[in-house]
């Protein structure tokens, strides 16, 4: 009888402690409760960083020099911070509109001056295509076939 309360005894601490009192995953609860942490807020990017993102891009597909990509880097940052600075003001519609072809004017202007023409097109066409880098085409060797004779 002794025997039968003690094996009794013994299988149900092992059951708790197998189970974890309760949790049916085997692991403790805590009695505090977890406070949520909110998300981080990503704070927007700057001007420099922005641009710093895709010059590898622009440099990529135009082949730019060195200093073709820091007159392009520049011109770039001085337009997309004047950019920032316009939507923050949230002007009415038409004069935001309007901002905005009078500095894509400017910055297309900027960039035919400080690029030779055939990257200046290069790089009309990269921007049309949301700047996504153009994959150049790898040619494909042909192999020649053995004449048997």
């Amino acid at each position: 009888m002794a025997l039968a309360i003690f094996t009794l005894l013994l299988s149900t601490s092992l059951l708790q402690a197998q189970y974890g009192y309760g949790n049916r995953y085997g692991r403790p609860q805590s009695s505090v409760p977890r406070a949520q942490t909110p998300p981080e807020k990503q704070e927007p990017l700057t001007a420099e960083q922005i641009v710093e993102q895709e010059m590898p891009k622009i440099t990529e597909a135009l082949e730019l020099s060195d200093f073709e990509q820091a007159v392009v880097s520049s011109i770039l940052v001085k337009y997309v911070r004047e950019r920032i600075q316009l939507q923050l003001l949230k002007l009415d519609p038409d004069k935001t509109r309007e901002s905005y072809e009078n500095m894509i004017e400017r910055q297309n202007e900027e960039l035919k001056a400080g690029l030779p023409e055939e990257k200046y097109k290069a790089f009309k066409e990269l921007e049309a295509s949301g700047f996504k880098a153009v994959k150049k085409k790898k040619k494909k060797k042909k192999k020649k076939k053995k004449s048997k004779e």
